[in-house]
């Protein structure tokens, strides 16, 4: 929040929105029974058969949902009564009940059975550390909103947007503008760090010490892992770098950059940014990541 006015979060805190394909009508029948329910329960479908054919085990083919208990004899649309199928099989099977069409291979049968009864409770279990950040974030005073992982993906699919990790965190809830401008958008990577290691020396393979103990802590004002300018006016490390700093006792220092680590830098040519929290910070683009099957 010091880096950049944050007035608003969004939280991807779930998977799926169960209840946009199981309780029809808690809410806003119109945003349940819509688009955004059939994107929620094919993508919950598509997990729980691990994007592969029921049928036949095909992978990395278009997929299509199949009612087991076939529309045509007024089955329901619910999860329970899904299965991912590939075209071929979709089209042999047609019309039949899962039963008859898998008459000859009964142990795909009862694991197809007992896939379909799986709870939908399990698709939005949600691990300690969502909630306990729900919390952390709640505490901030800002408002909050909480998204599921299936509006993310059709939040950026509808806005045609490649899929990296900056552009999902910008798709996250359904406060997503239809227009997202993203050219020229350079993001700020923040990657948890830590503090350092708490041993007071280095091991060799055997465990003895092969470093002598730890010094003091600031050298010349600067600790290891504060974010630091330094600007070289002569020699052959002339330049200007902006990145973490490796304190020396002697005073001079080792700067880790993106291009690698410039070493040898007197404390006099570093200037103070901000000091060592645990994260690293670099604002730089990110290649799109590829399409899941």
């Amino acid at each position: 929040m010091r880096l950049c006015p944050v007035s608003a979060i969004s939280q991807e805190l779930v998977r799926f929105d169960t209840q946009a394909f199981e309780n029809l009508d808690i809410e806003d029948v119109q945003y349940q029974q819509g688009t955004l329910a059939g994107y929620e329960v094919r993508e919950y479908v598509l997990l729980k058969c691990s994007h592969q054919c029921s049928y036949c085990d095909a992978r990395q083919v278009p997929l299509e949902l199949d009612h087991l208990q076939p529309r045509a004899k007024l089955s329901s649309n619910r999860a329970s009564n899904l299965v991912a199928a590939c075209k071929p099989c979709n089209q042999r099977k047609g019309n039949q009940d899962i039963r008859d069409f898998l008459k000859g291979q009964p142990e795909r049968l009862a694991r197809i059975l007992a896939q379909a009864k799986t709870p939908l409770r399990d698709a939005a279990a949600v691990n300690a550390m969502r909630w306990a950040l729900y919390e952390r974030l709640k505490a901030l005073g800002l408002p909050v909103e909480c998204g599921s992982g299936g509006l993310t993906k059709f939040n950026r699919i509808t806005r045609d947007l490649p899929k990296t990790h900056w552009l999902d965190a910008a798709c996250v809830g359904r406060s997503t503008p239809e227009h997202l401008v993203i050219k020229h958008v350079v993001p700020l990577r923040i990657t948890a760090t830590g503090h350092g290691s708490r041993q007071m020396c280095l091991m060799d393979e055997h465990g003895f010490p092969r470093t002598k103990p730890k010094g003091a802590k600031r050298v010349k004002g600067f600790q290891t892992g504060d974010l630091v300018r330094a600007v070289v006016t002569r020699g052959t490390k002339q330049g200007t770098y902006v990145s973490k700093v490796a304190v020396r006792t002697r005073g001079v220092f080792n700067i880790k950059t993106v291009r690698g680590t410039v070493t040898d830098i007197h404390h006099r040519f570093c200037t103070l940014v901000a000091r060592s929290d645990g994260y690293s910070y670099h604002a730089r683009k990110e290649a799109a990541l590829p399409p899941a099957a």
